[in-house]
């Protein structure tokens, strides 16, 4: 008996309200319907210890510890999430598609927060070790735009603002050009979309991007 090929690992990113959620169960619905075995997952959480962080994280508690502890905070979720579920998913030959990873901790603590690149490469190192995504899928938006659609969504659930909704213009427009410049950095591992287009036609922008990068039989055997 063979053992199973690795599956793929894809996140996606992006600032606030721009559709990661959305267009992440838009693919992983589209990739069962070619009879894969697909985990959709999220970040923070995704196991029942990294939930429990995250609220913790998104209620802003530990924000007045500053940016590197809250990557910290991250990093512990995230070590969680990949040792429990991510990495056991990719090793029995799933598709893992994720809400954020490491990036975000990237864009928010350390080019937005100012928490040292070392520190957060450390943090990240520790993490992750070798479960790196495939690929990763930044979405693109005007930060009020996104920042709108975060309210109607919490509008319709009775939720209020957490931690990072709850910021201020400046802090968004850096974020976006924080993600930006890191697809701008690792251009084999990301791809901009456009999250301004209908929802249709970016979630076919993605799905071209994954199946020319994944599932084209030529580009497959180049690889």
């Amino acid at each position: 008996m063979t053992a199973a090929k690795r599956g793929r690992f894809i996140t996606f990113e992006g600032g606030e309200g721009v559709g990661k959620s959305t267009q992440l169960s838009r693919l992983a619905d589209h990739l069962r319907g070619s009879g894969l075995d697909v985990v959709a997952t999220r970040e923070p959480g995704g196991t029942p210890r990294a939930e429990a962080l995250r609220k913790v994280a998104l209620s802003g508690r530990i924000a007045p510890l500053g940016a590197l502890a809250e990557a910290a905070l991250f990093a512990a979720a995230r070590l969680d999430h990949v040792e429990k579920l991510i990495a056991p998913a990719l090793k029995r030959g799933a598709w893992v598609l994720c809400d954020r990873f490491a990036d975000s901790t990237r864009a928010y603590q350390g080019a937005r927060g100012g928490a040292a690149a070392q520190a957060i490469a450390l943090l990240e190192r520790a993490a992750v070790g070798e479960t790196k995504p495939d690929l990763t899928i930044v979405i693109d938006a005007p930060p009020q735009e996104g920042l709108a659609r975060a309210a109607l969504r919490r509008d319709a659930a009775g939720q209020t603002a957490d931690r990072f909704e709850a910021e201020d213009d400046g802090f968004h427009e850096e974020l976006r050009r924080a993600f930006l410049d890191i697809a701008e950095r690792e251009p084999g591992r990301c791809c901009v979309v456009n999250g301004s287009l209908p929802p249709d036609e970016v979630a076919r922008a993605i799905r071209q991007l994954v199946e020319a990068r994944f599932l084209d039989p030529q580009q497959a055997a180049a690889q």
